[in-house]
């Protein structure tokens, strides 16, 4: 394992890439290793420690690669200790996959044929440099499968031309090329016109492929891949072919020119297809990347959103024709009460039935589906509020549905209400998200919620990878109740997994609340590992010790005992008094197993146990003249909701039922070269409406106002 090229490509000390690697192999997770060893990764945090991670299990990949190469090489009795020495001191897989070249078994080529046909020699000769006359050379190598000189020349060039498609500097110097200058084009497929309309931009298309937009890129390949496109990557062909030729041409006129013929058949069809392909998978995963950073940022945004908390909710499915499915539930999530009422046609009963359901369930807030008939169900129940709850005491909001209809058809809603239908499911998802977004959200296919860029033309093994890691560092930054929090929920916890978790929901059932975080070794099959990643992610409310509804872990409970004591309180009032926290000398407590940094974190910890991350949530109204496209006029200002965030921009409801586009040069009046440095999701901003097309759908926003 190379430390040193993980330091360097991750920017981090050897020392912290080797702390690192060896907490990963003993069994540690990211959140665990960047919340509490703070000491041995010097302060590293979740995204330096993911980016060793990966950079770690890709030396995993090479090193077992060089394994295989060296034993095929090795069988082949070709393993010279030099090529053992330069494969084995060889950390980058372009590289290796270049030594092996030569090596690798094929199947039969122009060259293979030609040597099989005896014209090896002959092609030494030539290429040497130092064949006078190499036609008149040429007649000696004929026989019964080389029948004249043009055909012995053709197979020796063949053979110089693989020669030099496998000669690792070459190689390197085409690669060259294409990074300096790779121009990216695509082209329409004859007849493919008007099927191919929605990749228009495209038909006639060139950019170089080093400043190609990851969104661009992945458009192209989408086209590509369903057959409207065609695609070429190409370097400075004749660049390109100048530095062969200074590297390979030497000796006579009469063999330069059969080895200039060679060069440039090699890059033609050897060299440039190869590195054309390599540069494409390249170019691809460089936009997979970057998408995926996208869709992982706006994941966690809307995962980390303000909850409401635990509140009374009325949710609200809303709809037209088949009325709206309506739940309450109780504080901690649990459904109570369903009907479905009918504002449009029979308002009367449907504002008698809202009224006895506040009433009887002593809502205290009410969430609405921001879908279709979302704004007019808006409409009614304020109307509902004004009229009989004219104190003000129940507040609404605008609910996103996005993956909502996923949930309430999957097997995940199916065993929490087997007795309801989808459209119930549907309504209860929608009134949990606004009470805590995070529990309810990670229920659902993280690819479903619909804040991604391309999320199904990219790697879709990285992106599920990616979005799993959001979705557990999210969860373990916020912390969650262990008497509360469902199986989904806790699978995400450091150290647990599906298993872990049901078994915990399991003990829970049988032997009611946990008391004290200890009571979790328990659980069947939860052993001390799984204790000492999850246990500080895990909350117990009204605990006996009160370091348990904290994110001090339990390591350090004895040093939290030792300072009260030292203070002469007990752990209960070090919390309550700001006083007493602020007495201690923390260069008392330092040890070699727990520095500064653990013992700040403790302090901090102390001051607010428990404490949510999140923000507050803000109420938000749209504006109430505008409620379709056509009321849109180029110069309204408006209030709205950022719903997404892609590269080329942010996507706004500003409550018409269709999203209007801030383009990234909208964004600010700066030059921003990433869109989350202006906004956020779920960020209630301030919009000029510039265009409207109705007949395309499209709203153009800005916000340089």
């Amino acid at each position: 394992m190379n430390f040193v090229w993980i330091a360097q490509k991750t920017s981090v000390s050897e020392n912290q890439v080797r702390n690192v690697v060896k907490l990963l192999e003993e069994g540690a997770t990211v959140p665990f290793i960047a919340r509490y060893r703070k000491e041995a990764t010097n302060g590293l945090d979740e995204v330096g420690i993911n980016a060793v991670k990966e950079a770690y299990e890709k030396q995993l990949e090479v090193d077992k690669r060089r394994e295989a190469i060296l034993k095929s090489i090795d069988e082949q009795g070709k393993l010279t200790a030099a090529l053992k020495t330069q494969i084995e001191n060889t950390f980058v897989l372009t590289e290796l996959e270049d030594l092996y070249l030569p090596y690798k078994p094929k199947r039969k080529t122009k060259a293979s044929v030609a040597i099989e046909n005896g014209l090896q020699p002959l092609a030494e000769l030539i290429f040497s440099g130092n064949e006078q006359n190499p036609e008149r050379k040429a007649m000696a190598f004929l026989n019964d499968r080389v029948t004249d000189t043009e055909a012995a020349l053709q197979g020796a060039r063949d053979i110089m031309a693989e020669w030099i498609s496998e000669n690792v500097e070459a190689r390197n110097k085409v690669r060259h090329a294409f990074e300096r200058s790779a121009i990216i084009s695509s082209k329409v497929k004859k007849k493919k016109e008007e099927e191919a309309a929605k990749y228009k931009d495209y038909f006639d298309f060139s950019e170089p492929l080093n400043r190609i937009p990851s969104h661009r890129l992945l458009a192209i390949r989408r086209g590509e891949e369903e057959g409207f496109l065609s695609v070429d990557i190409s370097p400075d062909e004749e660049r390109a072919l100048e530095s062969l030729d200074r590297m390979f041409l030497r000796g006579s006129n009469a063999s330069r020119d059969q080895v200039e013929k060679a060069i440039t058949d090699s890059f033609k069809r050897l060299l440039k297809p190869s590195i054309e392909t390599e540069f494409s998978n390249l170019s691809k995963e460089k936009a997979d990347e970057y998408a995926i950073k996208v869709f992982t940022e706006n994941l966690r945004q809307l995962l980390i959103a303000p909850p409401l908390g635990q509140k009374k909710v009325l949710a609200i499915d809303p709809g037209f024709r088949t009325g709206c499915k309506t739940v309450v539930l109780d504080a901690q999530g649990n459904l109570v009460h369903d009907m479905v009422i009918y504002p449009f046609d029979k308002p009367d009963v449907s504002r008698a039935a809202i009224r006895s359901a506040i009433d009887r369930f002593q809502v205290e807030s009410i969430a609405i589906g921001n879908g279709t008939a979302g704004r007019e169900t808006e409409d009614f129940i304020r109307g509902v509020l004004k009229t009989d709850f004219p104190n003000g005491n129940v507040s609404v909001f605008l609910v996103s549905e996005q993956g909502a209809s996923i949930y309430s058809a999957s097997e995940v809603a199916r065993e929490e209400f087997p007795d309801k239908d989808i459209t119930v499911r549907g309504a209860v998802s929608i009134g949990r998200r606004l009470m805590d977004p995070l529990a309810e959200l990670v229920k659902i296919d993280p690819k479903s919620i619909g804040v991604g860029q391309y999320q199904h033309d990219v790697n879709q093994t990285y992106l599920k990878s990616a979005l799993d890691t959001t979705v557990s560092s999210c969860v373990n930054l916020v912390g969650v109740n262990l008497n509360t929090a469902s199986k989904h929920l806790l699978r995400y916890i450091s150290g647990l997994g599906p298993a872990l978790a049901q078994n915990i929901v399991e003990y829970r059932a049988k032997n009611g609340d946990f008391k004290s975080r200890s009571q979790l070794l328990k659980v069947p099959r939860l052993g001390a590992k799984a204790f000492e990643q999850a246990a500080g992610f895990l909350r117990i409310e009204n605990a006996e010790n009160p370091l348990d509804n904290s994110a001090v872990h339990p390591e350090s409970y004895e040093i939290v005992t030792a300072m009260a004591k030292d203070c002469k309180a007990s752990v209960g009032m070090l919390i309550q008094d700001a006083g007493l926290r602020k007495s201690i000398n923390l260069n008392r407590y330092v040890s070699e197993t727990t520095g500064l940094p653990t013992l700040e974190d403790i302090l901090r910890e102390l001051e607010k146990p428990s404490r949510d991350p999140r923000e507050q949530m803000k109420q938000f109204e749209f504006d109430d003249k505008v409620r379709k496209p056509e009321d849109l006029k180029e110069g309204m200002i408006l209030d709205g909701i950022v719903t997404n965030i892609t590269a080329f921009g942010a996507f706004v409801d500003i409550g018409v039922k269709q999203d209007g586009l801030v383009h990234v040069s909208q964004l600010a009046d700066r030059f921003v070269k990433d869109p989350n440095e202006v906004v956020k999701l779920r960020q209630i901003v301030k919009v000029k409406v510039t265009e409207v097309d109705l007949s395309r759908k499209r709203i153009a926003l800005s916000m340089k106002l």
